[in-house]
C-alpha cells in the first residue's frame, strides 16, 4: 500500500491520471477525439514542441536557463535552407547536421557566456535570443523562403503503421513524431545512464558540492548549453518539413508552451530534477489541451491563460515539495 501511495505522489502518475481523465471528458463530448487519425495529428502537431523541450529539460535539470532555443532554432533553420538551395547540394542527412553544427555553435556561445560573465542565465540568454532573431531578421529582412528541398518533406509526409480514411486520404504515425519519440530515449539513457548525465543532475542541484567531489562544472555547463543547442537544430528541420515554407518569425514565440510543458513535468526551476517522462507528459496535456479547446470550439485565447495557469501551478508545486524534503532533512538532523 505505502508502495502505491509513493508511486501516485510522484509528478508522472498525477500528470497520466489528468491525461486519462481529460482524454475521457472529451471523448465523451467530441467521440472523433478518440480516433487513430485525431491522436497521430495531435503528436505530430506537438512534435517540435516536444523535441524543443528535451533540450530545455536538459538546461533546467542543470541549474540553468534558456529562452534562446527558438531564435537558434529559426536561424538554424533560414541558414540550412537557403545553404541547401544556393550552395549545397545535399540530403536529408546533411541538413540535420547543418543545422546541429549551427546550433550547437550557438548553443556554446550562451553557455560560454554564462560560465564566463556568472550572469543569470535567463538574462544572457534573453540577450541572445534578440541577438540571434535581430541578426537574422536584419540579414534576411523578413524574406519568406517559399522553396524547400524536396528530400525534407518526408520527414513528416512519411507514415508509420499507416491507413486508410473513408475519403482516401492516408493517416498514421508522422516519422517526425517517430524522431520526437527516438530522441526522448536517447535522452532518458544519457541522463539516467551515463557519467555525464549524472554531473548534470549533480551540478544542478549544488555546483560547489559537484566542483569538491572533481566534476569539471565549466564543462557540463558547455554540454548543457552546446548539447541544447544542438536539439533546437534538430527541431528546427523538423518544424520546417511540417510547415514546408521558411518564416523567419514562425518558432520565435514559443517559449512558454515548451518551459511551461518542462516545468509541468516536474523539473525544478532551481535545477538537479526533472525526467524526461514527466516532460514527455507535460508536452502530452498540452497537446490534448490544444486540441481540446479546438474540438469543443472554444476560444484559443483561453490556451495561453491555462499555459500561464499551469506554470504558476507547477512553480508553486515543486516549492512545496522542496520546503517539506528541506523540513524532514531538519527533522532527521534534530532526531
Amino acid at each position: 500500500m505505502n508502495k502505491i501511495l509513493s508511486i501516485l505522489k510522484k509528478r508522472e502518475a498525477t500528470l497520466s491520471i489528468i491525461i486519462l481523465l481529460l482524454g475521457i471528458f472529451v471523448s465523451i463530448r467530441v467521440p472523433s477525439f478518440f480516433t487513430y487519425e485525431n491522436i497521430c495529428n495531435v503528436l505530430k502537431s506537438y512534435s517540435v514542441v516536444g523535441i524543443f523541450s528535451l533540450g530545455v529539460l536538459l538546461v533546467i535539470i542543470g541549474g540553468g536557463f534558456d529562452v534562446s532555443f527558438s531564435a537558434i532554432a529559426q536561424v538554424s533553420q533560414y541558414l540550412v535552407v537557403w545553404l541547401l538551395l544556393k550552395h549545397i547540394h545535399g540530403n536529408l542527412f546533411i541538413a540535420f547536421i547543418l543545422a546541429i553544427a549551427i546550433g550547437t555553435l550557438m548553443g556554446l556561445f550562451n553557455g560560454f557566456l554564462i560560465d564566463h560573465y556568472k550572469m543569470p542565465a535567463i538574462i544572457i540568454t534573453i540577450s541572445t535570443q534578440n541577438l540571434f532573431y535581430g541578426i537574422l531578421y536584419v540579414v534576411s529582412k523578413g524574406k519568406l523562403l517559399y522553396e524547400v528541398p524536396s528530400y525534407i518533406w518526408p520527414l513528416s509526409n512519411t507514415k508509420i503503421f499507416a491507413a486508410a480514411a473513408e475519403n482516401g486520404s492516408i493517416y498514421g504515425l508522422s516519422t517526425v513524431t517517430v524522431l520526437w519519440f527516438a530522441l526522448s530515449v536517447l535522452f532518458a539513457f544519457i541522463l539516467h545512464k551515463s557519467v555525464i548525465g549524472r554531473s548534470v543532475y549533480l551540478v544542478g542541484g549544488n555546483a560547489l558540492a559537484a566542483q569538491r567531489v572533481g566534476i569539471n562544472v565549466r564543462k557540463t555547463i558547455l554540454f548543457v548549453y552546446g548539447l541544447s543547442g544542438a536539439i533546437a537544430g534538430v527541431a528546427s528541420i523538423a518544424h520546417v518539413s511540417i510547415i514546408q515554407t521558411v518564416i523567419p518569425n514562425s518558432i520565435v514565440g514559443t517559449e512558454m508552451s515548451v518551459i511551461a510543458a518542462v516545468v509541468l513535468g516536474g523539473a525544478s526551476i532551481t535545477g538537479g530534477k526533472g525526467s524526461v517522462l514527466g516532460t514527455f507528459l507535460g508536452v502530452l496535456l498540452f497537446a490534448i489541451l490544444s486540441n481540446s479547446l479546438t474540438l469543443l470550439r472554444i476560444s484559443s485565447y483561453w490556451y495561453n491563460v491555462f499555459t500561464g495557469a499551469i506554470i504558476l501551478l507547477s512553480i508553486a508545486v515543486n516549492a512545496l515539495q522542496e520546503l517539506a524534503q528541506a523540513r524532514r532533512k531538519i527533522r532527521v538532523k534534530v532526531d
